[in-house]
């Protein structure tokens, strides 16, 4: 019997795996966005770009982060195909109408900003790792950190936690120093998680059996 698993060729996971995977995923997120909001404070990547939109103009947070997200999703096609790009406009979709039902039906108050920066850090965290096992991500920055590990074999935390950096860093006009501090907190529970979890060649890389290979001159 073959001892290496990494010898056998990885599979997709069922589409019913997958429902279920993006529909757990999707609501994790969700819930952490509505704790770091109920508290005023942002994350990193593609959320967090949406976050300081949302306080520097009152969108919609939910429809904010859909936005922002269609030139990753295009960058998704040409790099990983459309297997990736499809569950990625689903997860993004689906995550859209999550947050704007998660504000309307539940409601955080009093949250101490030390503790909601931790709990939704580590919830965003835990979601992304599980969209990662099943080949999709939420679009922005995961799109760019994915393309990296699997062409060079960054990290995609680390690569995740360098983006964050800049996106908190753009939130000093907009929020107050201590709630920037706390934000930092967030993404960097984040990417803890990932870092701790997301390995290439570790089992979770075959969630990118449905990505395309780059051509091999490229490698």
């Amino acid at each position: 019997m073959d001892q290496n698993p990494r010898a056998r060729p990885a599979r997709p996971y069922p589409v019913l795996d997958d429902a279920q995977g993006f529909a757990t995923a999707v609501l994790l997120v969700g819930l952490g966005l509505a704790v770091l909001r109920s508290a005023h404070l942002l994350t990193g990547g593609l959320p967090g770009l949406a976050f300081v939109l949302n306080y520097a103009s009152g969108w919609p947070l939910g429809w904010t982060l859909l936005i922002v997200n269609l030139p990753f999703i295009a960058f998704g096609w040409h790099a990983f195909g459309l297997r990736f790009t499809w569950k990625t406009m689903l997860v993004v979709a689906g995550l859209s109408l999550s947050v704007e039902g998660i504000g309307r039906v539940l409601s955080v108050h009093s949250a101490h900003p030390l503790a909601a920066a931790v709990a939704g850090g580590l919830l965003i965290g835990v979601g992304l790792l599980i969209l990662f096992r099943h080949g999709a991500s939420l679009g922005g920055f995961g799109v760019l950190a994915l393309f990296l590990q699997r062409r060079y074999g960054w990290r995609t935390g680390a690569v995740q936690m360098a983006c964050d950096a800049a996106i908190v860093a753009s939130a000093f006009a907009l929020v107050e120093p201590s709630r920037v501090g706390y934000s930092i907190v967030s993404a960097v529970m984040v990417n803890l998680v990932l870092l701790w979890n997301h390995r290439p060649g570790a089992q979770a890389a075959q969630s990118l059996s449905g990505i395309k290979e780059p051509p091999a001159g490229h490698r």
